[in-house]
């Protein structure tokens, strides 16, 4: 970090690695101030800092400056107050992502600003900051959830009376973001990927990775029969699986009690999870608290897909273990299935299935409910009738 003082050491002008602004801070009134020059040149920054540090001494002399709350005390507040307040709402993980952004990347940034200056502009330059990043710039979900962290920071310091109002965070020159249909197995290619993976299996027989290769093929059976989220499946202990006979469809299925990130569902599986779970119970025999997949099957899975050319769907996006939740949805939508059902089966809403599946929505439509036509009266001229003469 290039690093320069005026004033005598009472300002610091400097720049951050990445960054093409110049910044300037200093320590008055048992505090520290910084701010953006918004200047590239370096003699252009040390004219705004001096400028900038003799507006703060005035302001200091006159009783206008406040010794305000830092970002970082703001944000040691919302940490406490969250994992209190949403045990047992919200699930741990949930929690310990919003402490892995503060601690990693937001209080660096943030941290010594005064709550007042975490600007609309200082939000923007953290987005440029972070864009700017030459090693791994974010996606544009991790800086969705960066700036979610950050909003529930500074909300917390509104009810705290520690800032008076929220600062626009919203993204400036944001088009409309493209509308994407989530990567999927189609029932063909379904078929061929769990085809491949039971001849795996078969082939591990006697071999080291007989275990993992028959895990794996129960997995995507498993998973594709669920709808379950990667997250989700990864928490799921025996004891939370329960074979049951349904009322409804007179059916063995499975009810499935689910520890996701919004906290405690459940989920009721489709016939074809039944058999691979019974597997698991004979191949393992667990403990009531053991996790049904405790290993991370990433890798082989990745290189089934590669081997049988599914690693791609035709739009080019690329296909993980969540496709076999996308999955699931597509065939049950296909299938005719209730779209609200199948959102509250998945513990997501009917507005997001709509938004992400929409393409395969078509094929649960009913056109003769659609294209009902009303029959039309034939339009008979009236008669002439005689008329009295005048």
């Amino acid at each position: 970090m290039a690093k320069h003082e005026i004033m005598g050491g009472k300002v610091h002008v400097y720049k951050r690695d990445n960054s093409k602004y110049w910044q300037c801070s200093t320590y008055l009134l048992g505090k520290n101030h910084r701010t953006s020059t918004k200047e590239e040149s370096l003699a252009q920054a040390k004219d705004f800092a001096e400028d900038w540090y003799l507006g703060l001494r005035g302001k200091a002399k006159t009783g206008n400056l406040k010794n305000e709350k830092l970002f970082k005390q703001a944000a040691e507040q919302f940490t406490r107050e969250y994992e209190v307040l949403t045990n047992g709402e919200r699930n741990a993980k949930y929690v310990q992502d919003h402490q892995a952004r503060l601690r990693n990347h937001l209080i660096p940034f943030f941290g010594n600003y005064g709550l007042s200056e975490v600007t609309a502009g200082a939000v923007q330059d953290y987005r440029i900051f972070r864009m700017e990043n030459p090693e791994r710039p974010p996606s544009r979900s991790t800086m969705h959830h960066e700036i979610v962290t950050l909003r529930q920071v500074l909300k917390t310091a509104i009810r705290h009376d520690w800032l008076q109002n929220l600062p626009d965070l919203s993204m400036p020159y944001k088009a409309s973001g493209k509308v994407t249909h989530r990567a999927w197995f189609s029932p063909e290619e379904y078929k061929r990927l769990y085809e491949a993976t039971r001849e795996h299996a078969k082939k591990g027989q006697g071999k080291p990775w007989q275990w993992a290769a028959e895990q794996l093929h129960d997995y995507i059976l498993f998973m594709a029969n669920t709808g379950l989220r990667p997250d989700e499946i990864k928490r799921i202990q025996y004891r939370d699986v329960e074979i049951i006979d349904d009322e409804d469809t007179d059916e063995t299925i499975l009810l499935i009690e689910v520890r996701g990130k919004r906290g405690v569902g459940y989920c009721k599986s489709m016939v074809g999870a039944v058999r691979p779970f019974e597997r698991l119970i004979e191949r393992n025999n667990p403990r009531g608290d053991d996790l049904v997949f405790p290993a991370d099957h990433k890798k082989q899975f990745n290189n089934i897909l590669e081997k049988e050319g599914l690693k791609f769907d035709r739009d080019g996006s690329r296909r993980t273990a969540y496709s076999l939740r996308h999955s699931y949805i597509c065939f049950r939508l296909m299938d005719g299935a209730d779209v609200y059902q199948i959102a509250k089966n998945c513990r997501t809403s009917v507005e997001m299935i709509e938004k992400h599946y929409a393409a395969h929505i078509k094929n649960s439509i009913n056109a003769s409910a659609i294209n009902v036509k009303r029959k039309r009266k034939k339009v008979v001229k009236p008669k002439k009738r005689p008329r009295a003469r005048s």
